[in-house]
């Protein structure tokens, strides 16, 4: 095993490689811009240091600048997390001219499945079922010839990268011209790679993923689902594990696709096979995100395993520990990601200082969280501040869980989007499991005028709470806690009235 491990990025998800680390008897350092000298992936870590300025393309982008620093501290290996350079073949490659091992992939496998147009005709020639498209990029008179063979509407897409950038959907082929330039404009600017392919649009899926885990011995598994239909812009907000639509069967047959699709770029460390299932339940590759990704603690809590712990163990030369047939899935888990943005205004990034934080507990509570109570968000990164994941015995129980644990959380000084997860969880058609890619879109275009009362409520009670915990003596004995006990009953008579109104209090 590793003695000592650098992890190139920040934020919760820093913070959760780090805790790993530190179980299995492993140094970990962390690296940081300018304006993340004081965040809690840098405390966490045994050692920490600079990186650049705040631009990420000058810090956590800069090459240069991280393999420098795993030479100076002697760091063995690298976790690049997600984002980032966790999907650049050439920083995989550069580490492992340096010396250094890469905990994902190798940069081939990478270069295969980072360009969705080789992916493509990797998995196709492997035998995966494929959504009807091209398999490389494209001119524009070859989208059009394309779009007519298979019929609107389409799906024009950038072939490296992700996130919904350089998307565009065409209903009509007058349409495509312009969406076929804006795409390519887009993938360029975010990518430096303006390559666009195109498929035939699947109206209203479900989007579902399989994670695959391989060795450097030759086993791989497949561990289960997840459900990530609740999107706004091709972006997921909540994922489950596993999927209310997939039986056993189902599973079978899609886990033993993705590992073949896996298998196909010789693939090696955590990833993920993303699926288009459509209203028939057949299921079409989509594309192979390689690295862990954020909702992999859904995985996690319903398979009883350790992802990062297995990453480490993989990239160290150990054999899974397990067999295909070993994995049984337990439960029900659902993870909200929780984002300093402000719903009510578009989803506009909210910058600023964290006044107070109150986090959910109990049990089948877990908060895998990058920030603290006094701490500033920049706005120079994903505004991702947590992700709030729960697991119970069904899926029902999980939601329930979910509703209470988002009831006990609150983010003062910034706005966040928990208001916007109590009206997911809330809606019948998520109850029943009526989802699609297109539900979120749906919901937010018939918001009820009933929200803002809602939103302003809860935070009204959790500034009571706050307030009441700050300025209450902490007493001993009998008066002491006559005391607190008289505070608590006047706060949840406060409480219950709101809800009488109804409304919901924090």
């Amino acid at each position: 095993m590793f003695k000592k491990v650098l992890i190139a990025n920040r934020g919760e998800i820093a913070v959760r490689v780090i805790r790993a680390c530190r179980e299995l008897g492993i140094a970990s350092v962390a690296v940081f811009s300018d304006v993340d000298r004081a965040a809690l992936h840098v405390s966490k870590a045994d050692e920490a240091y600079p990186i650049g300025p705040a631009p990420a393309r000058e810090s956590y982008l800069n090459i240069v600048r991280i393999l420098d620093v795993a030479r100076r501290c002697g760091a063995e290996a690298i976790h690049p997390g997600y984002g980032f350079l966790s999907e650049n073949a050439q920083f995989a490659r550069a580490c492992g001219e340096a010396g250094i091992k890469f905990i994902g992939p190798p940069a081939s496998a990478m270069e295969i499945m980072g360009s969705k147009t080789r992916a493509r005709t990797a998995v196709q020639a492997a035998g995966v079922p494929m959504v009807p498209g091209s398999s490389r990029g494209l001119s524009l008179a070859e989208a059009e010839s394309t779009a007519a063979g298979i019929g609107f509407p389409v799906m024009i897409k950038a072939a490296a990268g992700g996130g919904g950038k350089g998307m565009r959907m065409v209903r009509a082929a007058a349409e495509l011209k312009a969406a076929f330039e804006t795409a390519q404009s887009e993938a360029l600017r975010a990518f430096g790679d303006g390559e666009v392919y195109l498929e035939k649009l699947i109206e209203n899926p479900r989007h579902i993923e399989i994670q695959v885990l391989g060795d450097e011995h030759g086993r791989m598994v497949y561990l289960g689902e997840r459900e990530c239909s609740v999107q706004r812009r091709h972006q997921k907000v909540i994922e489950e594990a596993p999927s209310a639509i997939v039986d056993d069967e189902m599973r079978r047959k899609m886990g033993t696709v993705a590992v073949q699709a896996a298998q196909s770029a010789g693939y090696t460390n955590a990833g993920t096979v993303e699926f288009l299932v459509d209203s028939a339940r057949n299921f079409y590759f989509l594309e192979m995100n390689t690295r862990l990704q954020v909702e992999h603690p859904v995985t996690e809590l319903v398979t009883g395993l350790d992802l990062v712990h297995l990453q480490l163990r993989i990239a160290a030369g150990e054999k899974l520990p397990f067999r295909q047939d070993d994995l049984e899935l337990r439960g029900h888990a659902i993870e909200c990601r929780i984002y300093a943005e402000d719903p009510e205004n578009n989803f506009f990034p909210s910058p600023g200082k964290i006044t107070r934080l109150l986090r959910p507990a109990g049990p089948g509570v877990r908060e895998d969280s990058g920030v603290y109570e006094g701490w500033t968000v920049p706005l120079d990164y994903d505004p991702m501040l947590s992700k709030l994941i729960v697991h119970a015995a069904d899926r029902q129980a999980a939601i329930a869980r979910m509703r209470r644990a988002l009831d006990e959380y609150f983010v003062g000084g910034i706005k966040s989007n928990v208001p916007l997860f109590r009206r997911i969880l809330e809606h019948p058609d998520f109850v029943a499991a009526r989802i699609d890619t297109g539900f979120l879109d749906r919901l937010l275009s018939s918001k009820p005028e009933t929200v803002a009362a809602v939103d302003r409520t809860a935070e009204i009670a959790a500034i009571a709470a706050a307030l009441f915990t700050a300025t209450t003596p902490q007493k001993n004995g009998a008066n002491g806690a006559k005391a607190i006990s008289g505070k608590s009953d006047e706060l949840s008579a406060w409480k219950h009235a709101a809800r009488a109104e109804g409304l919901r209090g924090e």
